[in-house]
């Protein structure tokens, strides 16, 4: 009995032991997720394909180079990772990493959405032409690049003031990332959809595009008349009120948002928004 009691026990440790491994790499990883560090551990894994092909091939001058990189790899590691290494120290301290909750981060949600409703509210009534797309599961990454880096925390003002027309950030789209404002100017890709009404222009087929490519959730204000609308995967949603933004933003924003939606197109109103 007390044996079996023994064996029980250290399976109960091996399982908790490994749970805890498990559960600090899916947090590593979620802390790291569209960074840099993701194509730097590629790259750290492509090293380690090399090293074990040369040992079964015995390629003794690729392992002897593999050997000397995977010898120094640690030092390499931290300085390379040295932003993310230390904004999870920073989490680390502040009790973050482990122990943000759901409410946190429903907070977070509606901050945002709070923030992107005012700014779209206030261009709206100044005919101010204004293009945001928020990633959600699909990176939008490599667009991103195409404009100027921001790195700056989402509030109404600096959203505002980036389309604010005759400033060289007005043109193009805003990239938003969770909380935070990743860059502007951007140029996303154009649909060629011939079902998109020619009254449109170029910042709503700019929309309709990246809503083709990517689960994206785009906003668009017209210059011409003032209307919002939204675009999410391959469909636009026109003419939309506050009430109607804040419910797009709430379902496509939430945690336990599904990102598997059937695609179709769907055309409300008759006027360019």
């Amino acid at each position: 009995m007390l044996g079996e009691g023994f064996d029980l026990l250290q399976l109960l440790r091996i399982g908790v032991d490994v749970a805890l491994v498990w559960y600090i790499l899916y947090k590593l990883i979620m802390l790291i997720r569209g960074t840099k560090a993701i194509q730097l551990l590629k790259g750290i894994a492509v090293v380690l394909a090399v090293w074990l092909l040369s040992i079964v091939l015995e390629l003794q001058t690729i392992q002897w180079i593999t050997n000397q990189a995977i010898r120094w790899g640690l030092i390499v590691i931290i300085i390379l990772f040295q932003p993310e290494l230390r904004r999870a120290l920073e989490q680390l301290g502040r009790g973050n990493i482990f122990g943000r909750g759901s409410r946190s981060e429903e907070e977070i949600i509606e901050q945002n959405i709070d923030a992107i409703i005012q700014s779209c509210v206030y261009m709206a009534k100044r005919r101010i032409g204004a293009l945001i797309s928020i990633e959600r599961e699909t990176g939008i990454g490599d667009y991103a690049e195409t404009g100027i880096p921001i790195g700056g925390k989402l509030t109404h003002q600096l959203l505002t003031n980036i389309f604010t027309p005759n400033t060289p950030l007005h043109d193009g789209a805003v990239i938003i990332k969770g909380e935070e404002l990743v860059a502007a100017a951007c140029y996303l890709p154009l649909s060629e959809s011939p079902f998109i009404s020619k009254e449109l222009g170029t910042r709503h087929r700019a929309a309709m595009g990246i809503s083709e490519v990517t689960d994206a959730l785009t906003i668009v204000v017209s210059e011409e008349t003032g209307n919002i609308s939204c675009t999410k995967n391959g469909e636009l949603h026109r003419e939309l009120d506050t009430d109607e933004l804040r419910k797009m933003l709430s379902e496509n924003l939430s945690l336990n948002v599904k990102t598997s939606e059937k695609k179709s197109w769907k055309w409300r109103g008759k006027k360019n928004g």
